[in-house]
C-alpha cells in the first residue's frame, strides 16, 4: 500500500500525540487506559489510510479489535471499574448498526470492522458513553459532510467515516475525566 502523498511530514505522529494528550487529560488508568491508547495508536494509522485510499485495511482492524479486547479482558481481571460484559455487548450493538448502514448510508465494511472496537472501548465505560461516543462520530462526520458541500463537492462523493468513528470516541473518553 501507498504511503499518502498528501499528508505532510510528521502528520501521524503529531495526530498520535494530540490523540495521546487528550486521553490523559481524560484521566483513565490502567488496563482501561491501556486499551484507549492502543486503540488511538491503531486509529491514527487506520484514519490516515482511510483518508488516503477510503479503505480500512484488515491487516490494521483486526489487530485494533484483537488488542482492544484483550486489554479489557485484562481490565476484568485486575478488578477495573468497567463491565466486560457490557462492553462484548457494546461491541455487538455498534457492529450490528453499522452492519446495516453499508446497505443503506454507504458505508464500508472497514468501518464494519474497526465498529467492535469501538463499541466493545466505549461499552466498558458505560451505555452513556456507547450512546455519545457512536453519535458524536455520525455528528462530526455530518457537520464535515455539510462543510465539503458548501465547498463545493458532489454529494456522491466518498467521504471517508473511520476518522469520524475514532474522533467520536476519543471526544468521550477526553471529556469523561
Amino acid at each position: 500500500m501507498q504511503a499518502a502523498h498528501w499528508a505532510p511530514s510528521l502528520s501521524a505522529e503529531l495526530l498520535a500525540a494530540a490523540a495521546f494528550a487528550a486521553l490523559a487529560a481524560g484521566g483513565a488508568t490502567s488496563g482501561f487506559a491501556a486499551a484507549q491508547y492502543w486503540l488511538a495508536a491503531c486509529g491514527v494509522a487506520l484514519a490516515l489510510i482511510d483518508l488516503a485510499v477510503q479503505r480500512l485495511p484488515n491487516v490494521l482492524t483486526a489487530p485494533a479489535c484483537a488488542g482492544t479486547i484483550l486489554l479489557l479482558a485484562g481490565a476484568a481481571l485486575a478488578s477495573e471499574p468497567g463491565s466486560l460484559g457490557r462492553a462484548a455487548a457494546g461491541a455487538g450493538a455498534v457492529t450490528a448498526v453499522f452492519l446495516l448502514l453499508p446497505l443503506t448510508a454507504g458505508m464500508g465494511l472497514g468501518d464494519v470492522k474497526l465498529a467492535p472496537a469501538i463499541g466493545a472501548l466505549l461499552g466498558w465505560h458505560g451505555w452513556t458513553s456507547l450512546w455519545w461516543g457512536a453519535l458524536a462520530g455520525f455528528l462530526i462526520g455530518g457537520v464535515c459532510g455539510v462543510a465539503l458541500l458548501a465547498t463545493g463537492r458532489h454529494r456522491r462523493a466518498q467521504v471517508a467515516f473511520g476518522p469520524f468513528m475514532l474522533i467520536g470516541a476519543l471526544a468521550v473518553f477526553a471529556t469523561s475525566g
